[in-house]
């Protein structure tokens, strides 16, 4: 039995109106990726906790190569493989790039043009499918020099797609954001921002696109 100041009230929710796009993406210039290996992610925690330091291991350029890409096909257990089988591996696999990165870009590129005035609003005006993007395209070994602390140096291996290009499927509400200004931002983003390592927003020139 309801209660005397219980007042039952129909409450009419209307539904978010909700589109879908396309975008591909083509690459400018070359994408490089840097996913965290899980020995590197375990390093840099054992330096924040204190925990005991393990003599340094010898370097391994190709698995740290594989290691750093985003993998959509199952990521094999490099441990005990040589340079040749994992090769092999990377030459089987298919790889991806997080959604998050171009929704950033476009939303920082809308923000610097002027088009918002605050980049919350257009953060919850769309969503990018999904946590990964397939990267269509062969990767190559990347080798580059990179300062560690204050005078010291290492080698960095890492995936470089020179030329690449995504699908995006994007979801938005027509309520906030028109479709126009999705595209618009994004192909600014593009040139201005890029993304990946080394990006133009990071005073690099890699990671640039266009809308195909």
């Amino acid at each position: 039995m309801a209660k005397a100041n219980e007042i039952n009230e129909k409450v009419f929710v209307p539904p978010i109106e909700k589109k879908n796009i396309t975008l591909t993406l083509v690459g400018d210039s070359p994408l490089i990726c840097h996913r965290w290996s899980e020995k590197a992610k375990k390093e840099m925690l054992d330096n924040m906790t204190g925990a005991a330091k393990k003599g340094k291991e010898p370097k391994r350029p190709i698995q740290e190569y594989a290691d750093a890409f985003y993998w959509l096909t199952d990521k094999p257990d490099f441990t005990d493989m040589s340079e040749e089988e994992i090769m092999k591996c990377v030459d089987k696999g298919r790889f991806g790039f997080p959604t998050t990165a171009f929704k950033k870009a476009a939303i920082d590129a809308a923000y610097q043009q002027g088009a918002i005035k605050k980049k919350t609003t257009m953060r919850g005006a769309f969503h990018i499918n999904g946590e990964l993007v397939e990267i269509i395209g062969k990767p190559i070994v990347r080798e580059d020099p990179v300062k560690v602390g204050i005078n010291g140096t290492d080698m960095r291996y890492r995936p470089e797609f020179p030329e690449w290009s995504v699908k995006l499927l994007i979801t938005y509400n027509p309520n906030a954001v028109t479709k126009e200004q999705i595209v618009n931002a994004m192909n600014i983003a593009g040139f201005s921002n890029g993304v990946g390592e080394w990006r133009v927003e990071k005073d690099g020139v890699y990671g640039r696109f266009h809308i195909a």
